[in-house]
């Protein structure tokens, strides 16, 4: 299919999908049809393992979206179409240089839009499209326009048509045609300004041979007292942190017992500092590392006390995560101590990625090219778990299991909710879920969320 087609058949199935309706079904459906097409319309050189890959997880990410319709499954699907539109025009393309190529395409977009010769194919005779364009689409597209603003704008105007029953809200459908085309034009009609093509090196995983060659960063440093800033400097920071971990050990497991509170707003803090000192290190290990001194001989010094630094980080890391277990064992599972696990997950898998930058020899621009898929992973592996469900069975095993919070404060928990309100013989927790579910269940089909469908009220 041309661009052209592409661009105005998303544009017609956005406004069908979501004229007078919420977000569900439809969001999913729009994000499997969109999949679909790239798939087909992608040339077969660009169709590689990558590729698929991507294909895949929109289409998961669009089946996740219609269960849940939540945020997460939102910047799941979201992020999966866009990194698919990126991967089907350049398979070579670094995938970090997407944000400045849609950001660039979001701005453009009307410049890009009036240049009609770029994504209108140009005919020399004339046929029944061509007439279909010119006497009808054009002309009512603008007659629509004017319609719109005139009746918005006068009541006199308004009233010569208020005995007609229009079933129509003009207004919506305005915006709907006006944001789906916006889409669309973007998704289709994306361009790759050639300076982003100039800069494609400056993300490359690995040194090109010039850069391999020992020498001074600054002027005004020697590389011997370079190499010899960095051998004390990680030698420094290595007795530093043996101290921080046995006092933070300390602190977290042999102080005086702390109330609830405290001690959450200490694991947080605490949490929060290592996560924030875990980045500082990564950034110091790409000041020193970020060229010379990654082929230097005589640094392996430099490169072993590096090395064992992100060792003990790492072993820092793991005593936050034990505390953070002890946490949850003693007062239970909350959104905020799951998120914990997940930032000190990617915390390690950072200073890990870090180590293999050292190790192999890689650029700056490996760590962040690699750990942006790790990225892309948690968001995913978010939108298709269900959190909310997994809190809830498990704190409704606990003595202290608070109903108010998992009923005001955790999503798709309502399984779990509804049969403790049937143990505990709870009423008004039963019939305020099934209120809930019985106003889902009655949206019309393509607002609806699979995952309400699945509870019997009955």
């Amino acid at each position: 299919m041309k661009t052209h087609h592409l661009i105005l058949l998303t544009t017609f199935l956005f406004v069908t999908l979501f004229y007078k309706e919420n977000m569900g079904i439809n969001m999913g459906l729009f994000g499997i049809v969109c999949a679909v097409l790239t798939c087909i319309n992608t040339p077969q050189r660009n169709k590689t393992r990558l590729f698929f890959v991507l294909f895949i997880t929109t289409i998961l990410s669009s089946a996740a979206f219609v269960w849940y319709g939540d945020f997460s499954s939102f910047l799941a699907l979201v992020s999966s179409l866009i990194l698919l539109s990126f991967r089907s025009k350049s398979r070579k393309l670094k995938i970090l240089f997407i944000l400045p190529v849609f950001v660039t395409n979001f701005f453009t977009f009307l410049c890009r839009f009036l240049n009609f010769d770029k994504w209108i194919p140009k005919r020399n005779s004339s046929g029944t499209g061509q007439k279909l364009l010119a006497i009808i689409l054009i002309p009512a597209f603008f007659v629509f326009i004017f319609f719109v603003v005139y009746t918005y704008g006068s009541d006199q105007f308004a009233n010569l048509f208020i005995n007609i029953s229009w079933d129509i809200n003009f207004w919506q459908l305005f915006c709907l045609s006006v944001l789906g085309f916006f889409l669309a034009f973007n998704y289709w009609n994306f361009v790759v300004e050639r300076l982003i093509y100039k800069q494609h090196s400056v993300l490359d995983n690995d040194f090109n041979n010039a850069k391999q060659i020992p020498k001074p960063t600054y002027s005004f440093l020697t590389i011997g007292a370079e190499r010899m800033s960095g051998v004390v400097t990680f030698l420094l920071l290595n007795i530093l942190l043996v101290f921080f971990i046995v006092s933070y050990n300390y602190e977290q497991f042999y102080e005086t017992p702390k109330t609830p509170v405290q001690l959450s707003e200490e694991t947080h803090e605490r949490v929060g500092a290592v996560i924030l000192s875990i980045i500082m290190v990564i950034l110091v290990i790409m000041f020193y590392f970020k060229s010379a001194f990654n082929f230097d001989p005589k640094a392996k010094l430099m490169q072993l006390l590096a090395k064992i630094w992100l060792g003990l980080n790492t072993v820092l890391l793991f005593s936050a995560m034990m505390k953070n277990t002890e946490y949850i064992v003693n007062y239970g599972y909350t959104y905020k101590r799951l998120g914990v696990y997940a930032f000190l997950i990617l915390a390690t898998i950072g200073l890990g990625i870090t180590f293999i930058k050292i190790h192999r020899k890689k650029t700056n621009a490996f760590l962040f090219n690699t750990m942006f898929w790790f990225f892309y992973a948690t968001i995913l592996m978010i939108s298709f778990v269900n959190w909310g469900g997994i809190v809830t069975r498990e704190n409704i095993k606990r003595k202290d299991f608070s109903v108010e919070y998992h009923q005001d404060s955790v999503n798709f928990n309502d399984c779990y909710l509804l049969k403790y309100a049937e143990d505990s013989h709870n009423n008004l927790l039963r019939s305020y879920v099934l209120d809930k579910v019985n106003k889902e269940q009655k949206k019309t089909f393509l607002s609806k969320l699979l995952y309400y469908e699945t509870i019997n009220t009955k």
